[in-house]
């Protein structure tokens, strides 16, 4: 019998939100991939023809798209008999480029971009999951960043939105709980070109030096992370709630110094 949990990922017909999804309809999920490119859905939803998957074209910034989203996701759920709720949100949405330009020429429409991309849009889709949330007594993962811990120059924008939701994410940990756990992963550097899957891993272009300053000796893929959310969203995991966790290999705690 198939499973009927369900998550739901946000941003997830690209990069690190589709390894997840991936990643979790090979392990029996039901999965509801919410992103703004409808050319990349439709991609996602091709490469996938017979599993429990559902396309929803929504930008997540704007709060009737992602309430009609949720609406359709009951919609889905009542037409194959499933049970209601939602068993996982992981809101990874956002824009990828963490690069601003310096500060002083920074615009106030493009800091509100990042901050919408990232924060406002975790916020509307949390908001629009938690009645489903509570009835299964779900989890969210919120996806960070290292960034959020440390920098390199111009990124403010991002780096203060990935910050913002790592104080959202213990700051809905104590409101959500214990119905809904909450927690985030930090990832580092996590390569999202053509080779992502496993079965790739023997043609990576990455230099020598790439993958020496990781301690673990590779750059990142997004089954690394797609685990890690898997097991947040197990019941093995049960204990923890409004945590972060690093997910680059080490890099962050490797001290470098100039020659």
């Amino acid at each position: 019998m198939a499973s009927s949990r369900l998550a739901v990922i946000t941003g997830g017909a690209q990069g690190i939100g589709r390894g997840i999804v991936e990643y979790l309809l090979a392990r029996g999920w039901r999965v509801a991939a919410l992103d703004r490119d409808g050319e990349a859905l439709a991609e996602l939803d091709a490469a996938h023809p017979s599993s429990p998957l559902l396309p929803l074209v929504a930008d997540n910034r704007h709060e009737a798209e992602v309430d009609a989203a949720i609406t359709r996701l009951h919609d889905w759920q009542g037409a194959a008999n499933q049970p209601p709720g939602i068993d996982l949100l992981v809101n990874n949405a956002g824009i990828a480029d963490p690069e601003t330009g310096p500060l002083e020429q920074l615009s106030l429409a493009d800091w509100r971009r990042w901050q919408d991309s990232h924060l406002t849009g975790a916020f509307l889709c949390t908001r629009a999951a938690i009645p489903g949330l509570r009835t299964r007594r779900g989890s969210i993962v919120n996806m960070a960043s290292t960034r959020a811990l440390q920098s390199e120059p111009h990124c403010e924008a991002y780096a203060a939105a990935k910050g913002g939701l790592l104080a959202m994410t213990h700051a809905l940990a104590i409101s959500l709980g214990p119905e809904v756990r909450v927690n985030a992963i930090c990832p580092g550097w996590i390569e999202t070109g053509p080779w992502q899957k496993s079965s790739q891993r023997s043609t990576p272009e990455h230099r020598p030096i790439d993958r020496e300053q990781h301690p673990a000796g590779r750059v990142g893929e997004p089954d690394d992370v797609a685990a890690a959310v898997a097991f947040l969203a197990g019941d093995e995991a049960g204990f923890i709630t409004g945590q972060e966790f690093v997910i680059d290999g080490g890099m962050t705690r490797k001290m470098i110094y100039a020659d």
